[in-house]
């Protein structure tokens, strides 16, 4: 066990857990085998009596301590996912609408279970993975409950911890990644809730592959503890114990304010900012900024080591331990069983670094293009989960040497900039080739020496096939990437850049109409397909596409940022008549427009005309795209 010193200054949390976690994490338990071997714990009576209103006398079972229970307040309207700040966009969010009673969706989520002794932070609690401890309330809400049985204080806690499978949440150089999470504390005071440790946190995706805590970085954005009604905001970087770092104490706000908070829903951030210098974290109340840690605090190497990665996202509720003793100690026989911490939403958001993030356009053009590999672990894991632009879902081969995954981007591209964002399976020797006909492949980078996470990968190539092809493995199993991302500019002969596609028409799946266009907004409303239902493709510097209608020569634009329906009335470019081309697994495509970044359907089965305000595709925004 590392020494462990707390003090009332700051974010004395630190993990001595992390071994016991790298181990587990390097036997895979967060790996596509997880969802074969998860084992959900039935609804008890416990839970479904919560939803059901009756009294929190009633529903906890066993010995309480003398306290009783904690109040277990009316569940609040949940509330949606807010929209990107400016400047950003969203990248991956969970509201939590699972059913009353039910676990956590072991694709997106994996419970961290076993007693809290072993996590190295003093804590009492077992973590399971009953829906007595970690449920959706059917509100809209998750919710982590502890419950006591017995009559020590100091035993007979469970509890809840969970995080994200993914860990691919990072600013890449030059932009900004803020994580954000709407919650309530447990809803306990300073009188009976002395253990109570809430938290809301993150660590780097390095250690998962073999970096040691706290050289890989965690990020604590809400801590409290024994109903304090606070929040702490820490940093842990560097080495343990003390370095550059302060550790096991880390760098931390202190003790802030947060009233009302164990009452109520409010919102708690972190902002990772990498298009600064020094780079800096940003910890926000909210949306009132209260603490930051710059890059010239420490070390480059310490910095670089701990921030500039993604990272994973952790929920928790811990009882006892360290820091809660740091401020007088607990459980003891006055604290409640029954504190629960209820999450509304999560959200991460990404502003893109200024350029582009690589040059060459900002567009990933590998995006919902067809993406073919050489094998795939199981139909769960499919090749197009890495174009998809979901970063909770992944493609993952068989478990040998060599493999690949391969896009058709649809035209040559001059390509400029690669991501991947590898899973735990990542790959240690890979290239990226890229090809003119898919069978005859140029190398553009190669590398020996991979650590998984994130690659961001300045690269300079033309084609319009390209291919991650690795040979040798990471890990035992095979490669597995959530996200394979490129950035390019249309080629010369390649559809030409600001070039056109030649003509086109559009068929809409939602009613087998064509798309005609005019004064009037754009409607699926004709069998066939004369001039007005003819375009040119025009093909845009960036990667995207616009559409000029010969109807009257005219721009397709979504209007009003969006909001309006699609309409030809525009003489020039800009961004609303900016969109990206998806190509489908069905062979349709769709747009997703950059006004606002959604999808554009042809909405009531085409009998309404099409609008971009979807986030998803379905059948009504699918079209056949028809040379003419």
């Amino acid at each position: 066990m590392f020494k462990r010193e707390f003090t009332a200054n700051g974010g004395p949390r630190f993990h001595g857990h992390m071994p016991r976690d790298k181990s587990r994490r390097n036997s895979r338990s967060d790996s596509g085998d997880f969802s074969r071997r998860m084992s959900l714990v039935t609804p008890s009576i416990l839970s479904r009596r919560l939803k059901a209103g009756l009294s929190s006398a009633a529903i906890v079972t066993g010995s309480l301590t003398a306290a009783g229970v904690a109040a277990v307040a009316a569940p609040a309207t949940a509330s949606a996912v807010p929209a990107p700040p400016s400047g950003f966009t969203l990248t991956w969010s969970d509201d939590f609408n699972g059913s009353s009673g039910t676990g956590m969706d072991p694709s997106v989520w994996k419970y961290d279970t076993g007693p809290g002794s072993t996590f190295g932070t003093g804590e009492i609690e077992t973590m399971t993975n009953s829906t007595t401890n970690v449920f959706h309330d059917g509100n809209g809400h998750l919710v982590l409950r502890a419950l006591h049985t017995g009559s020590d204080p100091g035993s007979g806690w469970t509890s809840g911890r969970i995080e994200t499978q993914a860990a691919t949440f990072g600013a890449p150089a030059g932009g900004v990644v803020r994580m954000e999470s709407s919650i309530q504390q447990p809803n306990v005071t300073t009188t009976n809730g002395a253990g109570y440790w809430p938290a809301f946190w993150m660590l780097g995706s390095t250690l998962r592959t073999g970096t040691p805590w706290p050289t890989s970085g965690e990020v604590d954005i809400l801590e409290d503890i024994n109903g304090r009604s606070s929040v702490f905001g820490t940093l842990h970087c560097g080495t343990n114990p003390g370095g550059p770092c302060n550790e096991s104490s880390g760098i931390g706000s202190g003790e802030h304010p947060c009233p009302g908070c164990q009452t109520g829903y409010h919102t708690y951030a972190v902002e990772i900012d990498r298009s600064v210098s020094p780079e800096q974290i940003r910890w926000y109340l909210d949306g009132q900024q209260y603490f930051s840690v710059s890059a010239n605090q420490v070390d480059a190497t310490t910095w670089s080591n701990a921030v500039d990665h993604p990272f994973f996202i952790i929920y928790d509720l811990a009882m006892g331990g360290g820091f809660p003793a740091a401020f007088g100690g607990g459980p003891n026989s006055s604290t409640v069983s029954g504190g629960q911490m209820n999450i509304d939403w999560v959200a991460v958001y990404n502003k893109a670094p200024a350029g582009g993030g690589g040059g060459g356009g900002s567009t990933n053009i590998a995006q919902g293009k067809p993406s073919t590999a050489s094998s795939t672990e199981n139909s769960t894991f499919p090749a197009s989960n890495a174009t998809d632009g979901n970063m909770s879902t992944r493609w993952s081969s068989a478990f040998s040497d060599p493999q690949w995954i391969r896009i058709d981007l649809g035209q040559t591209y001059n390509i400029s900039h690669v991501t991947l964002n590898w899973e735990a399976a990542y790959g240690k020797a890979y290239q990226i080739q890229t090809s003119a006909d898919g069978n005859s492949w140029t190398t553009i980078y190669s590398t020996s020496t991979g650590d998984g996470g994130t690659d961001d990968l300045a690269v300079s190539g033309t084609g319009r096939y390209i291919r991650m092809y690795g040979t040798a493995r990471g890990t035992q199993y095979g490669y597995s990437l959530y996200e394979f991302a490129v950035n390019g500019t249309v080629a010369s002969g390649g559809g030409g850049g600001g070039g056109t596609s030649g003509v086109i028409s559009l068929r809409a799946h939602a009613n087998n109409q064509y798309v005609t266009a005019g004064t009037d907004p754009l409607i699926a409303n004709s069998t066939s397909n004369g001039t007005a239902q003819q375009f040119d493709l025009v093909n845009n510097a960036d990667g995207s596409i616009s559409l000029r209608a010969h109807a009257n020569n005219d721009y397709v634009t979504a209007e009003n940022a969006g909001a309006s329906s699609l309409i030809a009335n525009r003489t020039a470019i800009g961004t609303w008549e900016e969109f990206d081309l998806i190509h489908n697994a069905d062979g349709s495509v769709s747009f997703r427009a950059h006004a606002n970044n959604d999808i554009v359907t042809a909405e009531n089965a085409g009998a309404s005309p099409l609008i971009a305000n979807r986030t998803a595709i379905s059948t009504w925004e699918e079209f056949d795209l028809i040379q003419d």
